[in-house]
């Protein structure tokens, strides 16, 4: 099978974990444009490089896009580019009469720009930096007050300009996708995800999400779909071309099931949504009584907690009797990392028929990240291609980066801001100690391994194992 995928950024998330993943299986034959041609947090995509890519690319069975990086240069520049709709408008018709020579299977995803909830402009316009939480306050409010039909002094101390500025960025992006939905509704899109990011329950990027669900509604667009979540899409993406013509059935077992309705942090739907719309994108099925593969959800009592905020949960969980089947591990009673007491559990039950674990950032993050894992095992074991020290490596890497960096050693990394990598130097250390444990569990020993933080700040680690 031959997939080619224009990736979100160049996250180790976003690009180094798609490979990794899809390695596990020899059959699949992998395409995506160098990693120095994509965008990253204050430089966007040479979109130039990526339609050469494009132009250069053989008849693939599947293409996964991310339409951000087409049409502004990534995530991070679809909030902050400067761009006209015209000119943006160009270039997305550009992709589109590339795309459609190259397959008839375009999965593709793009993003309702965020309103994020504080004064911090590192992934946003410079004036976020003073005004983004009134933007935010007055956002949620403005819409609240519309859905309740109820009478709310919103005070905008907002400047006009900047106000102005910051609904002309939304109305362009929003008419943009309109326009993925004319094409969906021409077929040229086999899957069109729009990705709600770092959502709350009001503000004008729910209400845009409402507003394009329902074009999607009176138009029967049937491939069209509102997701919560970012990073984790194209995986899903990705689980969804690999599932066709399959039938996967997921049985997840949420380890507190009588708090799955609880909503996690960064989200608006509650964790057990979440995990029924990521096995959905993924093409699979739910099925508790005749299942292909167990999900074991590590979820939260009474509130999620937050590695980054400081709000640590560990369960405290002992003695757990892992599925007997075929199971994989979604870790979400925190964000931000894993639960510490949790994983010595894990640590404990060396499995055979263990296909996964992540505790990657949100809760859809590490849902559709193991779900992806586990899928490609399976897929690979059943067409007998599985390649078990690749699923080895990117299940080493995992636990080194949920639990090994973000649950232990990021905390020191963040209080030594600005100088990241000279922290990031004196926590090696640690990190290979903590190393061995995973090897010992998963029965992998690395030669070297190597750390980085490619975007200079402590929320993304960059992992290179090399075994030569």
């Amino acid at each position: 099978m031959k997939i080619a995928v224009i990736p979100i950024d160049n996250r180790p998330i976003c690009y180094d974990l798609i490979d990794d993943i899809l390695s596990i299986d020899k059959n699949i034959k992998l395409f995506m444009p160098e990693i120095k041609h994509l965008g990253g947090l204050t430089v966007q995509s040479d979109t130039d490089k990526i339609f050469e890519f494009l132009n250069n690319l053989e008849q693939v069975d599947f293409l996964i896009v991310s339409l951000d990086t087409i049409a502004y240069g990534g995530l991070i520049p679809s909030r902050r580019i400067e761009d006209s709709f015209e000119t943006i408008k160009k270039r997305i018709e550009k992709f589109k009469d590339i795309a459609k020579t190259k397959t008839n299977k375009i999965l593709a995803f793009s993003s309702i720009m965020r309103i994020s909830n504080n004064n911090i402009n590192e992934e946003e316009k410079m004036y976020w930096a003073q005004w983004g939480k009134r933007i935010f306050d007055w956002s949620y409010h403005l819409h609240k007050s519309e859905v309740e039909k109820s009478f709310n002094c919103v005070i905008n101390k907002i400047p006009n300009d900047i106000l102005e500025d910051y609904l002309n960025t939304r109305k362009r992006n929003f008419e943009i996708n309109k326009i993925y939905l004319n094409w969906a509704k021409e077929g040229f899109f086999d899957t069109l995800i729009f990705s709600k990011d770092d959502c709350s329950e009001f503000g004008l990027n729910v209400k845009e999400a409402n507003e394009l669900n329902k074009i999607i509604k009176e138009n029967n667009i049937n491939q069209a779909f509102i997701k919560t979540g970012a990073d984790e899409i194209p995986l899903g993406l990705i689980s969804r071309a690999l599932t066709k013509n399959q039938n996967i059935k997921i049985n997840p077992v949420f380890l507190e099931n009588n708090y799955k309705n609880l909503i996690s942090k960064y989200e608006d739907i509650s964790i057990e949504k979440c995990v029924k719309g990521q096995i959905e994108l993924a093409g699979c099925t739910i099925n508790q009584n005749n299942f292909d593969l167990t999900m074991v959800v590590n979820n939260f009592k009474n509130e999620q907690g937050d590695l980054v905020l400081g709000d640590v949960i560990n369960s405290n969980k002992n003695k757990i009797n892992f599925p007997k089947d075929n199971f994989f591990i979604a870790d979400v009673n925190n964000a931000n990392g894993s639960d510490l007491s949790f994983i010595d559990e894990i640590f404990n039950n060396n499995d055979e028929n263990f296909f996964g674990y992540c505790g990657y950032n949100t809760s859809a993050n590490t849902i559709g990240c193991c779900l992806f894992c586990a899928i490609v095992k399976f897929l690979a074991l059943k067409s007998n291609s599985f390649d078990d020290n690749a699923f080895k490596k990117i299940q080493f890497i995992r636990f080194l980066d949920d639990w090994g960096y973000q649950a232990i050693s990021r905390k020191y990394i963040r209080e030594n801001a600005p100088n990241f990598s000279d922290a990031l130097i004196e926590k090696e250390k640690e990190l290979n100690e903590n190393s061995k444990k995973i090897s010992k569990f998963l029965n992998f020993y690395p030669k070297r391994i190597s750390y980085s933080l490619p975007w200079n700040r402590s929320f993304e680690i960059r992992i290179k194992i090399d075994n030569t």
